[in-house]
């Protein structure tokens, strides 16, 4: 598999498009490690996953709660690490939710450098040459994500 893989999108719809495709492709015990500036998209992104993952409420970042459970066609558990410093990781106690009988998307992923030994799907969301264009960097930290090259190339034929 190569080492990264890149795309952009043009406006919010075409991110929750784009979230929604990649539902498809989780199962449960996946979890995706999200990392980009403020306002670059990832809960955006994220809202268009849980609606390919069959969530009906609201999806909002967890940021002053830490985490959100989503029911779908599979659990959805969705952590916010943006106010957390490293000793809070280390007691959040995690671990259950993310080996658990869903899929775990975390935000913020890079502030849990050295403590977050999981194999996970990490995608950097980045600012485009436009207002409304995000970048996608999808890099895998484990060998599960077989389907990413398959989901990147229809997504680049479409």
């Amino acid at each position: 598999m190569t080492a990264s893989i890149s795309l952009s999108t043009h406006n919010a719809a075409e991110t929750q498009a784009l979230g929604v495709r990649l539902a498809k492709h989780l199962t449960p015990g996946t979890i995706l490690g999200f990392e980009g500036p403020l306002g670059a998209g990832k809960t955006t992104f994220i809202q268009g996953i849980c609606k390919g993952l069959g969530v009906h409420e609201m999806v909002v970042s967890p940021t002053f709660v830490l985490m959100h459970v989503y029911e779908g066609k599979i659990p959805v558990y969705h952590f916010d690490l943006y106010r957390l410093q490293p000793k809070e990781l280390e007691d959040l106690g995690w671990e259950e939710y993310l080996e658990g009988k869903g899929v775990s998307f975390v935000e913020w992923v890079d502030r849990a450098q050295g403590l977050f030994p999981f194999p996970h799907l990490r995608i950097t969301l980045d600012y485009g040459d436009s207002a409304d264009e995000r970048k996608f960097t999808f890099k895998p930290q484990g060998s599960q994500f077989s389907w990413l090259e398959e989901f990147l190339a229809a997504c680049h034929s479409s």
